[in-house]
């Protein structure tokens, strides 16, 4: 079965009960308009959700976040991607719902293709539940053929696994062929937590339960990033959890439950982080999340997330609380010494950007100095390598739209003049360091990278990667300000060097917007703008400076007065509470 397969609208509509619902099922349906919610409000801030029901009027014209919309578009690209591959495979076996249609008309043809038995459904929208508030859909539908009923399978634009060497093990994730259903555990995966992707899964197989449709395995599927294999969730673990998170969050939606602001990830992208919000029971007239919780000194300002939560446990609310702190360690605390969350408080009280935690400040340091900066977009690659020797900025950077081949000359290039620079070094007689800032995401495309380009002219082996990252001579700037410092504002390098005294020449630099300058640079909606290649090379070459700045300035190579041993205060200084108060 084949209906006219069309591009999706963008739309990612996420997708009966049993007495384990009876409560949730049970809300009765308002006499207001019906609020209704997806899975995507089971993870995030409860405070924006309530805002955005309350108060969607006050978000038109709001620009969205560059890099949201970048994620968007880049995940319905790789969505269009899996659903060509997958029914070219299989033509006569798919039904595609089409996305033009009304949503009303969309759960409808969904319903009568299940009703038909169709092996596979594309786009599959469910029926609005107007009593328990749940929408969503689909991308894929799978028949079980032996049980009965349908699996959920979605579609992610992010890693679900990553690859490793079989070996014993107490676990192994489960996934199939995604061309073939046939779950079995796999030695050659490990499992990346991502509990969007389970909620969501479990939010459409309570949708399909509702109808008589859900597989009785249990059971739904993600497709990740490189499409490979589909991820298999046990769904049994998770409906429980489901279960309460989605009656939490109907509620607030509906005005039943109060909601206040707290800081998490999450407010990083947030227009109500700064937005001004009407007066209610949580908020003081015309303030923003931002001023609302600086004016009530709130604890999430310097534990942000769960630590804020665990403190609440305890009866902490404001950072003032979190200062004067003089009692035994909470039991379930998990988030580090806890003595220096106190010391945290006490240093955002004091105005102190920065907290020294031994009496002198160390860094490695060697003869020559590299740093290095990479710039990536999404999953496509790594189009830049930035590097500076002697106050010598050097790119190395390919300007083809990634996906490219040209990456792999870039990046050998790259590695070449890097591994060049270390072996003159060690000739003359002298060390040698690189260095740089956060290395999850350069070591993250080294190993990548030398992957891709295996063979070609100066790409290294993984073998010859592994040996480098795990040395000495591959230093890690932000574990060593994690280490030697407390950071009552963060740890990024946007937040550590400018106490260092640097500054970055573009006022909106950042890696969200340089996702937008790269579409330009390269010319993905048309042609290439030229003066945004010159903002990214900039923009890179202020982050290996910033590097460099931190670093010598921790630790500098002559005594001078503006160093970090001098200008930052120690842990000493906030041992009582008298330089807070």
């Amino acid at each position: 079965m084949y209906s006219g397969i069309g591009d999706r609208d963008g739309r990612n509509h996420e997708g009966g009960a049993d007495e384990r619902q009876a409560e949730v099922n049970a809300v009765p349906t308002p006499a207001a308009p019906t609020a209704f919610v997806d899975a995507r409000a089971l993870i995030g801030c409860r405070h924006r959700l309530h805002l955005n029901a309350d108060h969607p009027e006050l978000l038109t014209g709001v620009s969205e976040d560059a890099g949201v919309r970048q994620r968007r578009e880049a995940a319905m690209a790789h969505r269009t991607r899996v659903r060509e591959a997958l029914i070219a495979a299989d033509p006569d076996n798919w039904v595609v719902i089409d996305p033009t249609l009304r949503a009303g008309e969309r759960a409808a043809a969904t319903m009568r293709a299940c009703a038909e038995g169709a092996h596979h459904i594309w786009g599959g929208l469910l029926p609005q539940e107007a009593d328990t508030g749940r929408r969503g859909g689909s991308e894929i539908l799978l028949r079980d053929l032996d049980r009965g009923g349908y699996i959920p399978v979605i579609v992610v634009n992010h890693k679900v696994t990553d690859p490793r060497q079989p070996e014993p093990a107490d676990f192994h994730p489960t996934t199939s062929d995604p061309y073939h259903w046939d779950p079995q555990p796999d030695p050659h995966r490990k499992l990346r937590q991502q509990p969007r992707d389970q909620q969501r899964l479990a939010h459409l197989y309570r949708m399909l339960q509702r109808h008589g449709l859900a597989s009785p395995a249990l059971v739904g599927g993600v497709i990740g990033y490189h499409f490979d294999r589909i991820l298999v969730h046990d769904l049994g673990a998770l409906l429980d959890d489901y279960d309460r998170r989605y009656a939490d969050r109907i509620a607030v939606v509906r005005g039943e439950l109060p909601t206040v602001p707290s800081k998490v990830p999450e407010c990083r992208q947030c227009p109500w982080w700064t937005r001004q919000a009407p007066a209610d029971e949580a908020q003081v007239a015309g303030q923003s999340c931002e001023g609302w919780l600086t004016e009530h000194r709130d604890v999430s300002l310097v534990a942000p997330g769960s630590r804020a939560e665990v403190l609440r446990g305890h009866g902490v609310e404001t950072i003032d609380d979190l200062a004067a702190w003089g009692g035994d360690d909470p039991e379930d605390w998990q988030h580090g010494p806890f003595d220096e969350a106190v010391v945290t408080a006490r240093a955002w009280l004091a105005g102190a950007p920065l907290v020294r935690r031994a009496e002198r400040v160390w860094v490695r340091r060697a003869d020559v100095e590299v740093d290095v900066d990479l710039e990536s977009f999404q999953e496509y690659g790594a189009y830049l390598w930035g590097t500076l020797l002697d106050g010598v900025y050097r790119p190395f950077v390919t300007w083809d739209p990634l996906p490219t081949e040209d990456e792999g000359r870039s990046f050998g290039e790259f590695w070449t003049w890097l591994m060049t620079v270390r072996a003159e070094a060690i000739a003359a007689g002298k060390t040698f360091a690189a260095y740089c800032y956060s290395r999850t995401a350069e070591d993250k495309w080294l190993y990548e990278s030398a992957r891709r380009f295996a063979g070609r002219p100066g790409v290294p082996t993984v073998d010859q990667v592994r040996a480098f990252v795990d040395g000495p001579q591959w230093v890690d700037m932000f574990q060593a300000v994690t280490d030697q410092f407390i950071c009552p504002n963060g740890k990024g390098l946007k937040k550590i060097a400018p106490v260092a005294g640097f500054s970055w020449r573009d006022p909106e630099a950042g890696g969200e917007a340089s996702m937008s300058w790269y579409r330009l640079a390269v010319g993905y909606e048309g042609e290439p703008d030229l003066s945004q290649r010159t903002r990214l090379l900039e923009y890179n070459e202020d982050d290996v400076r910033a590097t460099m700045v931190l670093r010598e300035w921790m630790r500098p190579r002559q005594p001078t007065p503006h160093c970090a041993d001098r200008e930052v205060p120690g842990l000493a200084d906030f041992k009582s509470r008298t330089i807070a108060t």
